[in-house]
């Protein structure tokens, strides 16, 4: 029945886990707001799981409905456009994708194309959703829709950076050079550098 002592384990696996995996999503008993900033506010959560166990959770919640996107722009076939960004969180400049919210009224392709136009100075003829990133779903509501760009023109929109971003070609085909920097380090971005390797080699 198994080819090999991996396939026993994995079968045994699921075969323990098939009830845990069945379970109810926990109720939220109550939410209470404990703090707000203008960008987020922290929520305490009440929750009951199916088994009747009861549990206090804390969450990072949006303030606002939008969500936000991060884009992967290729210049060409081999070429990815990175922007180097100051990061307030370690203080220092990395380099990443273009990325930002979605506005009020805008779809996340709108947002995404004019996030494109405001921070690297093209907009996207081609649009591709790749998939949608959670950073940290234990403590994090937040959401990221990954977006392959293709097809760009040159356009320039104003946006909200406090400096003009400097704006790097690098090949897709040299992720790996990038990382050994040390000057990208966001997983979003990885992540996102990653599944657009795999996405265009089909």
């Amino acid at each position: 029945m198994f080819q090999s002592f991996n396939d026993w384990v994995i079968f045994a696996i699921e075969l323990l886990t098939e009830d845990i995996y069945m379970a109810d999503k926990p109720n939220i008993l109550n939410k209470t707001v404990i703090a707000t900033s203008r960008l987020f506010r922290i929520e305490s959560l009440d929750i009951e799981f199916s088994n009747g166990q009861q549990r206090n959770y804390e969450r990072l919640a949006r303030s606002g409905s939008g969500g936000a996107v991060l884009i992967v722009p290729m210049l060409d076939s081999e070429t990815v456009l990175l922007i180097r960004e100051y990061s307030a969180g370690v203080h220092r400049y990395e380099l990443g994708l273009p990325k930002g919210k979605t506005d009020p009224g805008e779809t996340f392709f709108d947002a995404a194309n004019r996030e494109l136009k405001e921070e690297v100075g093209f907009g996207a003829r081609n649009l591709h959703h790749l998939s949608s990133f959670s950073i940290a779903p234990s403590y994090l509501e937040h959401m990221t829709e990954i977006v392959l760009a293709r097809d760009l023109y040159p356009e320039k929109l104003n946006g909200d950076e406090p400096e003009e971003l400097e704006v790097v070609p690098w090949k897709l085909g040299n992720i790996n050079q990038l990382l050994a920097t040390g000057e990208c380090t966001e997983a979003r971005s990885i992540a996102a550098l990653f599944m657009a390797v795999e996405y265009l080699k089909s």
